[in-house]
């Protein structure tokens, strides 16, 4: 029965996630055979209405939840170790690059050989170390770096004043989204791009954060986020597997509660001014260290979206002015 198995769990398991996970393996193998577990493991979601529900969070106005500080506070000499708990990250780079450079290459038509995003001005949000923000600042733009952790900004600070190229396109901020976006400095439509990374799924309230990137981003603006699905291989892989078993990443660092689908995201933005271009699918081999696009968002997607011009603004350009081209 129920009761007798859910004993022998915890008393071989103390990880309540752990237990959770092999009675949800024990109920689907009661109910069907080994092979259709799997298949529903991949393919399973849950209904929309479900999702909306588990994805409206407390109107908190703040973006910043205070477990997630402190949890990072604990890691932020440790950002630039490529072999430590930020490896799946540097090795994130591969795809996450490109993918912004490509998008914003097709959105911005002029072309500077060696630095194709010189010109630009891109805010990465959450940007810990800068991990995501030095690279983006090699390829010619003009990056603010924010984050709410003062340790990790100063952690990247450091690191990028060893490399004198970066000295003028490479800034940090230790501060919120939000507090950003009601700023004069550097506040309401001063980005062609934000970025987002490995962000979102640790955020408090996901339509503070959808508003604040629409506050700061000129019209025809792109956000980039990369994020994890919310679906049950998405628990058992970025979760059980990942923290738990494998300890690619530090236990405790996901809460599956926060992870958001493509099309609840997709939803969101949409309600704040933002049209989605593009949504793909990431995977992690941890044998290799190595990602790749897979067409499955089961688990890690890489998502671009649009600030959608106003018509009043559209209509005062010229005819052959109807491009996102936004750059003053």
């Amino acid at each position: 029965c129920r009761a007798t198995q859910l004993q022998v769990l915890e008393k071989n398991f103390e990880s309540k996630s752990i237990v959770r996970f092999l009675l949800f393996i024990i109920d689907t193998i009661e109910q069907s055979s080994v092979g259709s577990l799997f298949i529903w493991l991949g393919c399973f979601h849950f209904n929309a209405s479900f999702l909306f529900v588990c994805f409206v969070r407390s109107a908190s106005h703040s973006t910043v939840d205070p477990d997630e500080l402190r949890k990072f506070q604990s890691l932020a000499n440790k950002w630039w170790d490529e072999q430590g708990e930020f490896a799946a990250l540097h090795a994130m780079n591969d795809l996450r690059v490109p993918f912004i450079r490509d998008n914003l290459l097709n959105v911005h038509r002029a072309r500077h050989p060696g630095k194709p995003l010189a010109g630009l001005k891109i805010l990465d949000v959450g940007c810990g170390g800068g991990l995501l923000t030095e690279p983006l600042g090699r390829l010619g733009a003009k990056v603010l770096g924010i984050d709410p952790v003062e340790n990790s900004i100063g952690t990247a600070q450091l690191h990028s004043s060893f490399d004198p190229d970066l000295c003028e396109r490479v800034s940090y901020q230790v501060c919120t989204l939000e507090e950003l976006s009601g700023g004069e400095d550097e506040g309401a439509g001063h980005f062609d791009a934000v970025v987002a990374s490995e962000v979102v799924e640790h955020l408090a309230d996901l339509e503070t954060f959808a508003f604040c990137c629409s506050q700061v981003l000129k019209p025809g603006g792109s956000l980039f986020i990369t994020t994890i699905n919310k679906t049950n291989l998405s628990y058992v892989l970025g979760i059980v597997v990942a923290e738990q078993l494998l300890r690619i990443v530090p236990n405790g660092t996901h809460d599956w509660e926060k992870f958001v689908s493509p099309v609840d995201l997709e939803c969101l933005l949409e309600s704040h001014g933002f049209s989605v271009q593009s949504v793909k699918g990431m995977l992690y081999n941890p044998l290799s260290g190595a990602w790749s696009w897979t067409d499955s968002t089961a688990i890690n997607y890489a998502l671009h979206a649009v600030k959608v011009r106003k018509q009043a603004e559209d209509s005062s350009l010229h005819p052959e002015d109807h491009t996102i081209e936004t750059r003053s």
